[in-house]
């Protein structure tokens, strides 16, 4: 099975990217996690998404916060998929969401929501399902597993609507 790197421009955004981390060691998906800057190491940020298609990577996932520009400096030197996830620090977030989504034609980032890890991880495991069986086979009792909570809440929901 392929590997998900998950890059942090600083260590300060851990507390956010361990959602994604336990999401990828849940469902038994490999993975690396490394901190690298866009603006104070780039030199490390290009070798890495150079080699990390020969490394065993599949997904790469980046998460910053204001400039945000990691995700797409590394999705400049990578053909593997990149997942930004803008990470809340100022202007609630926007100003790093708007650095990861607005990339130019030619190099795409999949950009999930502010502080939204748990979903990058899904998503970079969505991706690897489309060669792995197992893995989508997780996803789908996943699915279920959702539906079923969500029809739990709604008979709850019946029942305190019958109390009013």
């Amino acid at each position: 099975m392929k590997k998900v790197a998950v890059i942090m421009g600083s260590d300060s955004d851990f507390p956010i990217v361990k959602e994604a981390v336990k999401e990828l060691k849940n469902y038994g998906v490999p993975y690396e996690v490394h901190v690298m800057s866009a603006h104070r190491s780039p030199e490390l940020a290009s070798e890495f998404a150079s080699g990390a298609k020969d490394n065993g990577f599949g997904v790469i996932i980046c998460a910053a916060g204001m400039a945000a520009h990691l995700a797409g400096v590394i999705a400049g030197h990578t053909i593997l998929p990149v997942i930004g996830i803008p990470i809340k620090s100022t202007l609630d977030g926007l100003d790093a969401l708007l650095a990861t989504v607005q990339m130019p034609s030619g190099v795409p980032v999949a950009t999930v929501a502010v502080n939204g890890a748990r979903n990058a991880a899904i998503l970079a495991i969505q991706m690897l399902s489309l060669s792995d069986e197992e893995l989508a086979e997780k996803l789908s009792k996943a699915k279920l597993n959702m539906i079923d909570g969500v029809k739990a809440k709604d008979l709850k929901m019946q029942e305190l609507i019958s109390d009013i």
